[in-house]
This record gives C-alpha cells, sequence and structure tokens, in this order.
C-alpha cells in the first residue's frame, strides 16, 4: 500500500522553511541552514529572516557541489547532542557538521525508528538477529538494540562506524556488534554459511567505495544485494525495511524488485518519506518499502 509518512515524536529537531534550494531546521538549540535540491519552491520566510535565525549556513565549493564549508556564528559549536524519545525508546546522537552538508542524523528517519522498536517488540522470538547495511551513524541500530535485538551494524567507513559506537553508547546501550566492510561481500558471505537474520535494514547510496576500494553502483548491485537478503531473512517473524534516500527512484522501483525477489512480504507498504515546515509545504526525503511477514 502507497504510503505518504512522517515522523511524530521529535523535540530535538523542527524543520522550520524550505524552498530556494535550501531548508532551515533546527536541531536542540541550534538553527542550521543546508542546501535541499527539492525545495524548488519559494521560502515562506525571507532569506534575511533565515539568517537572523540562523547558527550555522553551510555553503557549497563551486568546483564540487557535494562539498564545502560551514560558515558559524560566534559561539556555535562543531559537534553537539540531541535525543529522540518515543515511548520507552530513547536514543541520544552526537551531531557534527561534516564537509559533506551531512551532520549525522537524517530526521525523517525517525518513522523507521518507531517502525523497528514496535515490530521487534511483536516478535516472541528473544534477542531476534538484526543486519543493518550501509549503517552510517546507526540510528536504525539504536532503535533496533533498544528493542533488545542482537544487532549487527555494517559500513564501510570505519570513522562512521566509531561515530556510531559513541552514539551506542550516549544511548546507554551495548552489545551492537561493528563491522567495516563490503556490504556485498558480506551478504554473499553470510549466504554461503547459511545465516539467517529476523531483521534486514538497507539503506545504500547510490555510488561509494568498500574498504578495499570495491565499487558500489546501486544500479548493479541492487539487484543482487536484494536477492541474497530473500536468503538471509528468516520465513517468518521478520522484516524487512528498504531506503532510497539519494537516488530519485520511484517506491515503485522498490516494490518491484522486493516482488520479484520475494515470494511472501506479508504486511508490505511503501511509498515517500517527508517532512512539514511550519508553512506545511511538504518536504519528500527520500522513498522507502517495508514489509513483515
Amino acid at each position: 500500500m502507497m504510503q505518504l509518512l512522517t515522523p511524530r515524536h521529535w523535540r530535538d529537531y523542527e524543520l522550520i522553511d524550505s524552498g530556494g534550494l535550501e531548508k532551515i531546521e533546527r536541531f536542540g538549540k541550534f538553527i542550521l541552514i543546508r542546501p535541499e535540491p527539492q525545495a524548488l519552491w519559494d521560502r515562506s520566510m525571507s532569506r534575511e529572516e533565515w539568517q537572523g535565525l540562523s547558527h550555522a549556513e553551510f555553503r557549497k565549493e563551486k568546483n564540487d557541489p557535494e562539498k564545502g564549508k560551514w560558515i558559524l556564528k560566534r559561539g556555535t559549536p562543531e559537534q553537539w547532542e540531541i535525543g529522540y524519545a518515543n515511548g520507552e525508546m530513547k536514543l541520544r546522537m552526537r551531531l557534527g557538521l561534516t564537509a559533506f552538508r551531512h551532520i549525522g542524523v537524517f530526521p525523517e528517519q525517525a518513522e523507521n525508528w518507531d517502525f523497528i522498536f514496535n515490530t521487534i517488540g511483536s516478535f516472541p522470538k528473544p534477542s531476534p538477529r538484526v543486519l543493518n547495511l550501509f549503517a552510517y551513524t546507526g540510528g536504525a541500530s539504536l532503535a533496533a538494540r533498544a528493542a533488545g535485538a542482537d544487532v549487527l551494524h555494517l559500513d564501510s567507513v570505519k570513522p562512521v562506524v566509531t561515530w556510531a559506537r559513541e552514539n551506542m553508547e550516549l544511548s546507554r546501550l551495548d552489545g551492537i556488534r561493528w563491522i567495516v566492510e563490503d556490504a556485498l561481500k558480506f551478504v554473499q558471505r553470510e549466504v554461503r554459511r547459511g545465516s539467517k537474520y529476523s531483521g534486514i535494514i538497507l539503506d545504500p547510496p547510490a555510488y561509494g567505495r568498500g574498504p578495499e576500494g570495491e565499487k558500489w553502483i546501486i544500479d548493479d548491485g541492487l539487484p543482487e544485494m536484494i536477492k541474497h537478503c530473500n536468503q538471509l531473512l528468516e520465513p517468518e517473524n521478520s522484516f524487512l525495511i528498504l531506503n532510497m534516500y539519494s537516488i530519485g527512484f520511484s517506491a515503485l522501483v522498490a516494490d518491484n524488485l522486493i516482488n520479484s525477489c520475494f515470494s511472501k512480504t506479508g504486511n508490505k507498504e511503501y511509498g515517500e518519506l517527508y517532512l512539514s515546515d511550519k508553512f506545511s509545504k511538504r518536504l519528500p526525503l527520500g522513498t522507502f518499502l517495508r514489509f513483515v511477514r
């Protein structure tokens, strides 16, 4: 079933306004201006009002639109913490101003954190195994661990895994297993071993490199990855989440991929994740598919 979903339990995050290919957001006590290629509409507030509110602004490099630098007002830190809570799930994460405009958290993913926590809590098996691939700074890993899962967190970038470990400690959790490896190589090996997981989370980039220079191109790698996930996922009391943030694919692409590889998907939903600003404009932030069986 196609859906439009947005998180509803944030206190430390707010999308204030969007437009002019940018967005202005509050993370805890600090307000940031960042590029947003999908915000094609006009701002509801003036650019001068944005700059008056903000503590830091990201400016892209002319020669490399993927990189840039932060312009900070006096007293603005380069790192700070925020929390996310929904019922018994209480997470804490460190933010950092990176050269790629990202800061260590994707707020729209809180909708999936809630899904992970609630789904694992409904399973009869204690400590179900969950595999988080392309796991970045670990919001989904924290949600799964907070629900009692045995979590394996995999990313190809060692400093990012170190960041995720710090978030685990800030959240007063422990026991997550960390792997720095190429995701496709890992799942191929897990299939040969006959491993099984009760949950698999996928958030693949369009392009990437493994720790030994392995090339990841989503057009080539994702169909094979999904086929391996079909072999790794338990046939019952299991879930899968596929996010496609920076790719531009329709949610129907995810649906067709999953339908071609999985004979049983149970309760399935797919669509878009979005955030609403204070002026009721809805900012799309990627497509998703998830199911429980």
